[in-house]
This record gives structure tokens, C-alpha cells and sequence, in this order.
């Protein structure tokens, strides 16, 4: 099987249940979030099978912790509160992803965005798969260029 973009199911309903928080201190609100969550994106195999059934971090699939990438891949810089335009609530991290002096451990294609938070259970929550064509890097710097935070290109989208 192969990995699919999409947004996590689990990830929709956690976000009913309020259990991510992108941005601090929501205002005019009866529950008050003082403090965001933080993110990493992990970068998967093309052998591996993540897609919205995803609901946490798991290693398998992952690339190995060698060459410049470690366990759970890179912190997402969060310095951009979420917004919407028209009926579109939209968030992209403020910075890209940038893995430097990186070699992978075999081709890979996939990032999973995962939220810090663990569950119950000790686990990672799942929030988005997004896919793009397979890359191989030996020695060099891998870059994950963040779209333009709008309703039409901001990297999580809900309309």
C-alpha cells in the first residue's frame, strides 16, 4: 500500500473534542487555551502506508534515525495563530521544514504532521498526511516549503 494525503479522521474528531491547540489564548471564548501545542513532521518511506486512517505517531515506515534526520523528523515552527477568510478556518506553519546535512535511509515521500501532546496511551496524535513525489537525498539539505497561509493554499484547510 501506498501513503495518501489527507487530514486525519481521528484528527477531526479530536478537533471537536478540543484536544489541539494551534494557536494561544482564544479570545471571547468560555475555554481559554494559554498555551499551544507543539508539532513535528515526520517523513515516511514510499514502503510505508500512512493516510487519514492514521491516529498517531508510529515509527514504522518512518525513515531511520541516521544521516541527519532523527526519530519524529522536525519541529514545526507554530508562530502562526489560525485564521479564516469567508467560511474557510485555515493554519501553515510560519517557517519550512529543513533537514540539513541529510542523507535518507531510502526514498521517502510522506509527512505526517504530529502533535507532541501524547494520548492516553503514550502516543502521538495524528494530524495530517501530506505526500508529494519520492525523494532521495545523500549529503545534502532537504527543504519542505510551506504554502502561503490563506484559505486557498494554508497547508490545513477546513471550509
Amino acid at each position: 500500500m501506498a501513503n495518501v494525503q489527507g487530514m486525519c479522521t481521528s484528527f477531526k474528531v479530536e478537533l471537536l473534542n478540543g484536544s489541539h491547540a494551534f494557536g494561544a489564548q482564544a479570545t471571547n471564548s468560555v475555554r481559554t487555551v494559554t498555551t499551544k501545542d507543539t508539532f513535528n513532521g515526520a517523513l515516511y518511506l514510499v514502503t510505508a502506508s500512512i493516510s487519514a486512517s492514521t491516529t498517531v505517531y508510529s515509527s514504522t515506515g518512518e525513515l531511520s534515525a541516521t544521516g541527519g534526520y532523527t526519530a519524529k523528523g522536525a519541529l514545526i515552527t507554530n508562530a502562526t495563530a489560525p485564521t479564516s477568510t469567508g467560511t474557510t478556518a485555515f493554519w501553515t506553519p510560519s517557517a519550512s521544514l529543513v533537514w540539513s546535512s541529510f542523507t535518507s535511509s531510502g526514498a521517502f515521500d510522506a509527512l505526517l504532521i504530529i502533535n507532541n501532546k501524547s494520548t492516553s496511551g503514550g502516543n502521538e496524535l495524528a494530524v495530517s498526511v501530506h505526500t508529494f513525489s519520492s525523494q532521495s537525498v545523500t549529503s545534502g539539505t532537504f527543504t519542505l516549503t510551506m504554502p502561503t497561509n490563506d484559505a486557498t493554499t494554508g497547508l490545513l484547510r477546513i471550509a
